[in-house]
């Protein structure tokens, strides 16, 4: 597999990462550990060197199973993952407290080391922007953290422009996580022409849409009670059912150039910047074949052109979070 670089550091990863937080959290109940580290460590034999977690995955438990998972290829692989949350007993979701706070981060940052079996974090983002905290003071404390050889570059998730130019000041930001995909194109009005200005890599998690452009999931789909999409509105049977629309514009261009919708999906990706490496998430051995799969389906920007235009007119309903998540996006 190809390799990219994320932004004008020094940043290399292959040009499709594999995000593992659905082994553990979110996505219905963890599954089968030994299953996971198994799908992980072929990952690393198809060329992926770009693995993405997260200390609240699980909570803790992703952490725990990458870091096992590729112990044996440290040298050649590149790990992310995040601070920002904390536990809070007295809510109904109990990680849903933000803490950025530079002892806060400093502290969690050596249980993500231990936990992931290395000496230094690559990429460490801040998986959400606290408002109670500074973003200078944030950027500050990973910057002592990679002034210690205890980090190795700095990053963000979700953060509003503004915030990044801040962050981007005092510490130098290697990469943007945020959901980016033909599901979701927010990021381009404000976003990307920031992080090609400053020389920042963007990594899209959601590349798939929370799995809806693979085109399997309709509007008769059920989900788990630990799903997450079954609190989120743009996951209604309703919303489902005419967002539909553009899965069937995916699915007739992909059919014209025999791809998968989903390979569709992430070949546009790669097309839109050099700098983008999408990280879709699975579980499944053969959707994973599928997805790498898309680094061989070249998209000309004419095929681009076409895409966005057949898409556009198709208008997407529902919020892409539930109320408090909405909230923390973007600021």
């Amino acid at each position: 597999m190809k390799t990219r670089k994320l932004g004008s550091g020094n940043l290399e990863v292959s040009e499709i990462g594999l995000g593992c937080m659905g082994m553990s959290w979110s996505y219905g109940p963890p599954k089968d550990k030994q299953e996971m580290i198994a799908l992980i460590r072929y990952a690393v034999e198809k060329g992926v060197t770009f693995f993405d977690t997260a200390e609240v995955y699980g909570p803790l438990l992703n952490e725990e199973l990458v870091g096992e998972a590729l112990e044996p290829f440290r040298d050649s692989v590149v790990i992310a993952t995040k601070f920002g949350w904390q536990p809070n007993p007295g809510d109904s979701d109990r990680w849903s407290a933000l803490n950025s706070r530079p002892e806060h981060i400093k502290r969690v940052a050596e249980q993500s080391l231990k936990r992931l079996r290395v000496d230094a974090i690559d990429l460490y983002y801040q998986h959400r922007v606290d408002l109670e905290v500074p973003i200078e003071d944030v950027a500050g404390a990973v910057k002592e953290l990679i002034d210690e050889g205890k980090v190795k570059h700095f990053g963000m998730s979700e953060a509003s422009a503004q915030t990044i130019r801040r962050a981007h000041a005092v510490q130098p930001v290697a990469a943007l996580q945020s959901e980016y995909s033909l599901f979701f194109r927010e990021p381009e009005q404000n976003v990307i022409p920031t992080l090609e200005e400053l020389g920042i890599g963007f990594v899209p998690f959601s590349p798939l849409g929370k799995g809806f452009l693979t085109g399997k999931i309709d509007a008769n789909a059920k989900f788990d009670s630990a799903d997450f999409r079954s609190t989120v509105p743009k996951f209604s049977e309703e919303n489902r059912r005419k967002n539909q629309a553009l899965v069937d514009v995916i699915t007739t261009f992909a059919k014209e150039r025999n791809a998968t919708p989903a390979q569709i999906a992430l070949a546009w990706l790669l097309a839109k910047k050099p700098w983008i490496v999408p990280i879709p998430g699975t579980t499944k051995l053969d959707r994973l074949d599928e997805n790498l799969g898309a680094a061989d389906v070249q998209l000309s920007e004419s095929d681009v052109a076409t895409l966005e235009e057949a898409s556009s007119k198709v208008k997407i309903e529902g919020a892409r979070y539930s109320e408090f998540h909405q909230k923390l996006v973007g600021r």
